[in-house]
């Protein structure tokens, strides 16, 4: 299985904006610190901003910030709001010309159960707990300043 673009960059503007709670981001922001297209990037924020999982202020001293308290933000539930569909294989696409083997085939259903357990995975995951490393590396950079030594008068950090 592989997500869409569309959902990855969803779960890098959440994570990021998780991580960077202390002051509103910007698209562009986002976009350079992930190399992301700004373009394709707006359209991301905005379907985020339908879903109240971004608040976006105005202004000139504007930008983006979480809608809600990242553990509140389930990670499959973005995942659902995100992707168009997940069809595995053709069998799954009732549009679609079908299989012609769908009348004896059980690829479909074992398929259907994998889809199945990943989401189930993702349920269980909140956006805290996707960025709770991050934070804690980015708190322990914060707080371990150079310590300095000195030695007769000159100083050497460490």
């Amino acid at each position: 299985m592989r997500l869409t673009s569309y959902t990855d960059y969803a779960l890098r503007t959440l994570m990021y904006l998780a991580i960077n709670r202390d002051r509103l981001a910007t698209i562009q922001d986002i976009a350079d610190t992930h190399g992301i297209a700004k373009n394709h990037l707006t359209k991301v924020v905005h379907h985020l901003g339908v879903l109240g999982l971004i608040d976006t202020v105005r202004g000139r001293n504007g930008g983006l910030r979480l809608g809600r308290e990242p553990e509140e933000i389930n990670i499959g539930e973005v995942v659902r709001q995100t992707e168009t569909d997940f069809h595995m294989a053709a069998c799954f696409d009732t549009q679609g010309d079908g299989c012609s083997y769908s009348a004896g085939c059980e690829l479909k259903g074992v398929l259907g159960e994998a889809t199945a357990a990943f989401l189930r995975v993702l349920d269980g995951v909140t956006l805290d707990k996707m960025v709770s490393r991050e934070k804690n590396r980015r708190v322990k950079k914060l707080v371990y300043a150079p310590i300095e030594l000195h030695f007769g008068g000159a100083s050497k950090k460490r």
